[in-house]
């Protein structure tokens, strides 16, 4: 993988946990204090949303990977195996970056299930 690949990945990776970030910020103290909570208006990117791009996204991938792979095996013109095996390999670590997230969430429920209370 390229170093402006790298690039780019992390550069995602900043701006969806800036996205993150936005989401958890602490609402107005004056508002709280006015009683007009539900005045102040909510993030447009909540967490499900978040989520639900990440995983749009690796789907994305997934397909992409599988119809370059298809017209390789086909011998579609200008579909060289380099680049289908880069879009295996990214296809791949997305997924595996998604169960990640899935076991971490998972470990995370179990946690607050065995609390006391």
């Amino acid at each position: 993988m390229s170093s402006l690949q790298i690039d780019a990945v992390l550069s995602q990776i900043r701006a969806m946990q800036s996205q993150i970030k936005g989401v958890g910020a602490p609402q107005n103290d004056v508002a709280k204090i006015a009683g007009v909570e539900s005045a102040v208006q909510a993030p447009t990117s909540s967490f499900a949303n978040v989520l639900k791009q990440g995983l749009d996204s690796v789907n994305q991938a997934q397909a992409r990977a599988g119809d370059l792979a298809t017209k390789f095996e086909q011998g579609v013109p200008g579909v060289e195996l380099p680049q289908v095996m880069l879009e295996m390999q990214k296809a791949s670590v997305s997924f595996r970056a998604v169960a990640e997230v899935r076991n971490r969430f998972v470990n995370a429920y179990q946690e607050i299930m065995n609390m006391p209370i």
